[in-house]
C-alpha cells in the first residue's frame, strides 16, 4: 500500500485528458492505496457547485480520495462556495503532504 499525492494544475475546460487523470486516480484507490488530489491554478476552475465536470469529485471523495483546493487559487479565481467534497486547502499543506514518508507525488 502507497501514499500518493496527485497535484492538478489543469483545468478539464482546456486539457481533455484530465478526465484520464481522474481515471488514474481512482484505479490507483481501487488498488488500497491513500489518494489525495489536490487541486491548484486552474485545477480549481470546475469546483463550484453546478460547474461541468464537478460531479467528478463527488464521485472522488466517495471512493476515499481526499480532495483538497488551493485557497490562494480559488480566491484569484473569484471561487467562493465548492462542490461537496472538495475541501479548501493552502500551499503549506501541500508542502507537507509532500514530505510525509514514504509519498509519492505526480503533478498534472
Amino acid at each position: 500500500m502507497a501514499n500518493l499525492l496527485f497535484v492538478e494544475s489543469r483545468d478539464p475546460y482546456d486539457a481533455g485528458d484530465t478526465q484520464h487523470f481522474h481515471e488514474l486516480i481512482k484505479g490507483v484507490r481501487q488498488r488500497n492505496n491513500t489518494v489525495t488530489l489536490f487541486l491548484i491554478q486552474n485545477g480549481v476552475l470546475s469546483t463550484r457547485p453546478g460547474a461541468k465536470f464537478s460531479e467528478r469529485y463527488g464521485e472522488l471523495t466517495r471512493s476515499g480520495i481526499t480532495v483538497l483546493a488551493d485557497e490562494f487559487s480559488l480566491r484569484e479565481r473569484a471561487i467562493e462556495r465548492l462542490v461537496e467534497g472538495v475541501q479548501k486547502a493552502d500551499v503549506n499543506q501541500l508542502v507537507d503532504l509532500l514530505f510525509e514518508a514514504d509519498t509519492k507525488a505526480i503533478w498534472h
